[in-house]
């Protein structure tokens, strides 16, 4: 199998140079890949990238405010579900209840703890992507092990190409949720990249036939006039 780059990426949004080398520094120690931006400006930039798997903004930015911007990402279709660490020099019980509304998951006060950081982002990247302690997310018997870059059915070892792998990745992780085909070249491509949708239909098709001598193929349905999803087992369903 080829091995796909598949840390989660977490963009961070700090417009002290300082604190921001310090969170970066912290979060590459977790292993996860850090893009990094001085204010709301440039994080709109670093998102033509990709969607991130999750974002640490600092309440207090130049401009558009961290709280208003949380606000925003709640509003998109695309980085509604995205969580969202956010960090505060404020430590009254008020401030960190407007955090939460506003469509944070979480908060850490500053100055903060390295480990305490790291808890927390790990905490909210299992919960958002429904995976185990040890980083694999599941489907019935299949198992996709964000770490070592893997995919089993059962015992059965699955031969993905990168794309394959990240589009497998993608659909897991929205627990069974429809994607458009927009949403997926987004997600995978970078916002606004000139690619045709038939590119996702093409390595749906690649992954349906790697998925197919295991059986698991029939779980990734195209839903017409909307896109894909993995189907998630019912409760008493114990294979593919």
């Amino acid at each position: 199998m080829e091995t796909p780059g598949s840390q989660p990426t977490v963009l961070v949004v700090e417009d002290d140079a300082g604190v921001r080398t310090l969170l970066v520094a912290t979060l590459n120690d977790a292993g996860l890949t850090v893009r990094e931006a001085a204010d709301v400006r440039a994080a709109e930039f670093s998102l033509a990238s990709g969607v991130p798997d999750l974002f640490v903004i600092d309440w207090m930015l130049p401009g558009t405010s961290g709280l208003e911007y949380v606000r925003e990402l709640r509003r998109r279709e695309l980085t509604r579900l995205t969580p969202v660490l956010m960090l505060t020099a404020r430590d009254e019980e008020e401030s960190k209840i407007r955090g939460l509304e506003s469509g944070a998951d979480d908060y850490v006060t500053k100055p903060f703890s390295p480990r305490e950081l790291q808890a927390r982002v790990a905490a909210l990247l299992r919960r958002a992507n429904g995976t185990d302690t040890e980083g694999v997310l599941h489907c019935g018997p299949l198992r996709l092990d964000l770490h070592a870059c893997e995919v089993h059915v059962g015992d059965a070892p699955v031969r993905l190409g990168p794309t394959e792998f990240r589009l497998l990745r993608l659909l897991l992780r929205h627990n069974g949720r429809v994607l458009s085909r927009s949403q997926i070249l987004d997600q995978l491509w970078g916002v606004g990249r000139a690619i045709d949708e038939r590119t996702v239909d093409v390595h749906v098709g690649r992954l349906r036939r790697a998925l197919e001598p295991h059986g698991f193929h029939r779980r990734l349905e195209t839903v017409r006039g909307t896109g894909y999803r993995i189907r998630p087992p019912a409760a008493d369903e114990a294979g593919p």
